[in-house]
C-alpha cells in the first residue's frame, strides 16, 4: 500500500531537513529519486549518496527559467514535492523589496510554474501526486515572518484551486503544513533556551517535531495508501495550531 516501486520523484531543497528526509523515505519505498538543490551539485550528490537516491538535479528557484532547467534534468516524473522554500526572520515594517519578492518567487511563483511543467506528463499518465509543503504559519503567523506566512496561505490556495481542475487527469493535490521541526533553518533560535521553551508550551504535545514525521505525512500522500485524498492540508505541528 505504501510502496513507490516503479515511480520517479522530485523534492525541492531535498539536500537537507525535511527534503531530504521525505527524499530518503522515498527512496526506502522504492521510488527513483531527484535530489534538488539550488547551487552546488556537489552538496546534492553527498545527500543522494547518503540515502541511496537514484539522480541528482540543480536549479535556482528564484531565477528565471528554473522550471524548465529543471525538467531537462529530470524529464517527467511520477511525484513531485515542494519543498524548497525562503524565509527571513524581520519585523513587518523592516521587510525590504527584495526579501518581499524572493519568498514570494520561490515559495509561490517558482512552485506554480513547476506545477505547470510536470503536470502535462502527469495528464499523459492519468496518474500523479503533487505535494506542497507550507507551514503551521497559514494559521499561526509569525509576527516577524509575515510575507513568508503570506505565501504559505497562498500556495494552499493554490492547492485547493488545482485539486478540483487535476481531480479528473488521476492528479492529487495536497499540503503538508509543519510546525516548529527540528532542523537546520531552526537550529539556531531553538539553541536558545528561553525561547525554545517558549515554543514548546505553545505546543499542546509539547516536543518539536522530526523531519521524518513530515516524511510519513507525505509518503501516505504521494502512495497508494492515500489515493482518495486531494485537496486536504495535512498538519504536522504537534497541535501548535490550536
Amino acid at each position: 500500500m505504501f510502496s513507490l516501486k516503479g515511480k520517479t520523484a522530485l523534492v525541492t531543497g531535498s539536500t537537507q531537513g525535511i527534503g531530504k528526509e521525505i527524499a530518503r523515505c522515498f527512496a526506502e519505498h522504492g521510488a527513483k529519486v531527484y535530489v534538488h538543490g539550488s547551487s552546488s551539485i556537489e552538496k546534492c550528490q553527498r545527500a543522494a549518496d547518503e540515502i541511496g537516491a537514484a539522480a541528482v538535479a540543480v536549479a535556482n528557484l528564484l531565477q528565471d527559467g528554473c522550471a524548465d532547467k529543471l525538467y531537462r534534468q529530470t524529464g517527467g516524473v511520477d511525484i513531485l514535492v515542494l519543498n524548497a522554500s525562503v524565509q527571513y526572520r524581520v519585523p513587518w515594517h523592516e521587510i525590504t523589496s527584495a526579501e518581499f519578492d524572493e519568498q514570494m518567487k520561490a515559495n509561490v511563483k517558482s512552485n506554480f510554474e513547476l506545477i505547470q511543467k510536470y503536470v502535462p506528463h502527469m495528464q499523459t499518465q492519468k496518474w500523479g501526486k503533487i505535494v506542497t509543503v507550507g507551514s503551521v504559519q497559514q494559521y499561526r503567523p509569525h509576527k516577524d515572518m509575515a510575507i513568508y506566512a503570506a505565501t504559505k496561505a497562498a500556495q494552499m490556495s493554490l492547492v485547493t484551486n488545482l485539486a478540483k481542475q487535476l481531480a479528473p487527469d488521476g492528479i492529487t493535490v495536497n499540503n503538508i503544513a509543519p510546525g516548529v521541526i527540528a532542523t537546520p533553518r531552526n537550529e539556531e533560535v531553538l539553541s536558545d533556551v528561553e525561547y525554545r521553551e517558549k515554543v514548546l508550551n505553545a505546543i499542546p504535545l509539547g516536543v518539536e517535531g522530526d523531519s521524518a514525521d513530515c516524511a510519513g505525512a507525505a509518503l501516505l500522500l504521494c502512495s497508494d495508501a492515500g489515493r482518495y485524498i486531494t485537496g486536504i492540508d495535512l498538519i504536522v505541528d504537534g497541535g501548535m495550531h490550536l
